[in-house]
């Protein structure tokens, strides 16, 4: 199969409200149409997860990222434009002695346009600009943003590649992609940022 052909399936299946398992620019994930509150429960329900636990969104590009928040404030921008020049995270909190950038989902205010179940209390919503190829390639085909959370049981260990996923989880989707399945290499979480609108930066997963 194709990368194309797969993403095709994949995109099929996301607009029939149906959950999928496919690589990230981390951890393989499952995801769904970040649009759809049935779906989105889907989600938490094969993760065994308590949906007060927000869960994080990839988008393609900063036009999509803008479609689900009121106001992207300014400086959320500057920071996307470092981490991508490759500064650390500390860095941008103006410290010192820090691993290098990897992947990184900024949380912030206002979320719109998503199912509220996706949505934390707060009113904020965790989102990502994937550079991958492949779900940055799903995004953009989908033209919404798609929820990715880590493809495992919560509390259990998030599956670095396709082999790590759990049955139980693989079971319960639609749709598997095909893409990266034979990879093995290592992977980690992405790299989690608290920016309030006064631009205010918390560092919450390094």
């Amino acid at each position: 199969m194709t990368r194309e052909e797969d993403i095709k399936n994949a995109v099929e299946v996301l607009r029939k409200g149906g959950v999928i398992l496919y690589p990230t620019d981390t951890v393989w994930g499952i995801g769904c149409d970040a649009t759809n509150a049935e779906a989105v429960k889907r989600v938490y329900d094969i993760k065994q997860r308590d949906d007060s636990k927000a869960m994080i969104c990839l988008v393609d590009s900063d036009a999509r990222l803008q479609r689900y928040v009121r106001n992207v404030p300014d400086v959320a921008w500057q920071l996307i434009d470092s981490l991508t020049g490759g500064q650390s995270l500390c860095e941008v909190g103006s410290q010192r002695d820090c691993p290098p950038v990897r992947p990184t989902t900024i949380i912030l205010d206002g979320a719109v346009n998503l199912a509220p179940n996706l949505i934390a209390e707060d009113g904020s919503i965790a989102l990502r600009i994937t550079q991958e190829p492949f779900s940055r390639e799903l995004c953009y085909r989908f033209q919404k943003a798609l929820v990715s959370t880590s493809a495992n049981i919560s509390g259990e260990p998030a599956a670095q590649n396709y082999c790590d996923i759990d049955p139980r989880i693989i079971e319960q989707v639609d749709y598997v992609c095909w893409s990266r399945r034979q990879e093995h290499k290592p992977h980690t979480p992405s790299s989690i940022i608290r920016l309030r609108p006064d631009g205010q930066v918390t560092i919450i997963r390094s």
